[in-house]
């Protein structure tokens, strides 16, 4: 008679434990991508300014995301928003680098949608997204 009890509390502990996987995710891009920026700025920012221009704004965008989503979950409207920022980003430059590479000399975490990291940078906001979205209609605790 307990069970029906229990299935909430294990579905809690399930979806927060893909929380902290999605947490952890966003961090390791938060700090892959700030490393990665930070050299190609300080090493020759004149070269590829575009490219690493768009390096900056991905490394920001993790962070963020990864500090909304410490701070209030799958709740945080912040954490939605940048999600899409984040999509939209990935759109543009994934487009931008297949019709005009020249645009591009040195690649980012966005190029051609994210092919040097798996496309996990274009999958990333999507199953963000859809874990928010899904999340927010289980109720205000949820």
């Amino acid at each position: 008679m307990t069970a029906p009890h229990l299935a909430p509390g294990r579905a809690d502990r399930r979806s927060r434990g893909f929380e902290i996987v999605l947490i952890a995710v966003y961090g390791l891009f938060a700090l892959s991508a700030t490393a990665r920026s930070l050299v190609q700025v300080l090493r020759d920012f004149s070269y590829a300014p575009v490219a690493y221009g768009f390096s900056l704004l991905a490394a920001a965008t993790y962070i963020a995301v990864t500090v909304a989503l410490i701070r209030r979950g799958r709740r945080s409207t912040l954490a939605r928003r940048l999600c899409v920022v984040e999509l939209v980003g990935v759109l543009v430059v994934g487009t931008l680098t297949v019709l005009d590479p020249a645009l591009f000399p040195d690649a980012t975490v966005w190029s051609v949608y994210g092919q040097g990291y798996g496309f996990v940078p274009l999958l990333l906001p999507v199953v963000a997204l859809v874990y928010m979205v899904r999340g927010g209609r289980r109720g205000p605790e949820a």
